[in-house]
């Protein structure tokens, strides 16, 4: 029996908590069949990225081709790009493809602050793949870099998603952990094709959690792949990162906690 794949088209982590490691391990915890091209190499470990390397784009998209010849692609989560030469190249492959559903995890920087995105990539990200994603799940800073505002109240907040709706964007996920409210972490979400702003508030957990962001993209993703509507498949992947980071764990020397991706499942035994 053929079943549908979800691809992740990101970096891969030498240390195995961010990237296409969680992206598969996510993919996993939900029962799907991952698939991966990988768009850059990190060296990095619990206390930062000490190199990147970034493969031919020739080679990237033969990845991107060689999974869609060969597997019902119901989802691709995208993740590290690195360049503008590596996201007109996904662009160019998804605009070719067309998978029913694009999630966007823009991801800029690294937990130990470290750039993973060139300059010359930022208007690219805009231009080409903000509108082609069904949702687009940044957090604060990088909200800050795609809209070009400062986000550091609620009200801000909810003007950034409105600002990247202008820009394009169809739905997106305004992660709250970068702001500042309390005890609590509100992450917002705007639907497409209204105004309304629903919020997901849970515990603020006092922890340096890593590969927050891939997974909750990742597991958005594969929720989707499995025929969860939009708005179920944020606030189940949502409760899927609250018991992961509980049940996370520290393997390095450095003070990032990896989540615990199988976790969820041994919580529901």
């Amino acid at each position: 029996m053929r079943v549908a794949s979800v691809l992740t088209i990101a970096g891969s982590d030498s240390g195995g908590g961010a990237g296409i490691q969680a992206d598969l391990r996510t993919f996993a915890a939900h029962g799907v069949h991952g698939l991966s091209a990988i768009t850059a190499l990190t060296a990095q470990h619990t206390r930062g990225v000490t190199a990147v390397h970034t493969p031919d784009t020739g080679f990237l998209r033969a990845q991107i081709d060689a999974c869609f010849d060969d597997f019902d692609i119901v989802a691709v989560k995208l993740g590290m790009l690195a360049n503008a030469a590596v996201i007109h190249t996904v662009a160019d492959a998804l605009a070719v493809h067309r998978p029913r559903w694009l999630v966007l995890d823009p991801v800029m920087i690294a937990t130990s602050g470290a750039r993973l995105l060139e300059n010359d990539a930022l208007e690219a990200l805009r231009s080409r793949l903000l509108p082609m994603a069904t949702i687009v799940t940044p957090n604060i800073p990088e909200a800050e870099l795609l809209t070009r505002l400062r986000i550091d109240t609620a009200t801000r907040a909810v003007s950034a998603l409105h600002a990247l709706r202008a820009a394009g964007a169809a739905a997106i996920l305004l992660k709250g952990g970068h702001l500042a409210e309390g005890d609590q972490i509100v992450d917002r979400l705007l639907l497409t094709g209204t105004d309304h702003v629903t919020e997901f508030t849970h515990p603020r957990l006092v922890l340096n959690g890593h590969g927050t962001g891939c997974t909750l993209a990742s597991a958005i993703a594969a929720n989707l792949s499995a025929g969860t509507q939009l708005h179920q498949a944020v606030a189940q992947a949502i409760t899927y990162i609250g018991v992961a980071l509980r049940g996370g764990y520290r393997p390095g020397h450095g003070d990032v906690v990896v989540l615990d991706h199988c976790s969820v499942a041994r919580h529901d035994q």
